[in-house]
């Protein structure tokens, strides 16, 4: 198995690509501590690698986030190493079954939202080891969470705010502004 690494705008975050889905057609999971990560084994495991803050995992790839005192010199061939080894022993991705976000209460607003998102947001975002997540929709603004390599990166502001507003505007003009969710 060989595993290529990408560079993202967030210079803690490296993009892992095993060669062979992670998520699929599943979504994605996002990972901020050991804890969070209890039902993927995959997370845990690389939390267990010293210097290892956070775990993305998309479609077909799996995004590090590295502390600040640890260097990607020390970090990448642990990461490299654990994953090359999971998805060898052909260990499931995740092994709780995540609950299917509801779309049946949705307006007609939200649906177009996250359409938008869907289709034209998220595999732009992917491309960077991240995701965006819709949260919610109120009185005009949108509230977006930023995960993955997206999540703290210095230009998140800048997609929110330039690309995703705008376009959002374009195309809903019941959305007036795009915010970071908190």
């Amino acid at each position: 198995m060989f595993i290529q690494t990408e560079a993202t705008p967030n210079p803690a975050t490296l993009k892992f690509l095993p060669g062979t889905d992670v998520m699929g057609a599943n979504g994605t999971a996002n990972f901020v501590d050991a804890a969070s990560a209890s039902g993927s084994p995959l997370a845990l495991r690389l939390f267990e690698i010293d210097g290892v803050d956070g775990i993305f995992l998309g479609g077909d790839f799996v995004t590090v986030t590295k502390d600040e005192d640890t260097a990607w010199e020390v970090v990448k061939p642990r990461v490299l190493a654990a994953v090359m080894d999971h998805f060898t022993k052909g260990e499931a991705v995740i092994t709780e079954a995540a609950q299917a976000e509801s779309s049946e209460d949705d307006s007609d607003v939200v649906v177009k939202i996250k359409e938008l998102l869907d289709t034209r947001v998220r595999p732009a975002v992917a491309q960077d080891g991240g995701d965006i997540i819709f949260r919610s929709f109120e009185d005009g603004i949108l509230y977006l969470s930023m995960q993955g390599a997206c999540s703290g990166c210095p230009s998140s502001t800048a997609t929110l705010k330039n690309g995703i507003e705008n376009m959002m505007r374009h195309y809903v003009p019941e959305v007036l502004e795009v915010r970071a969710a908190s």
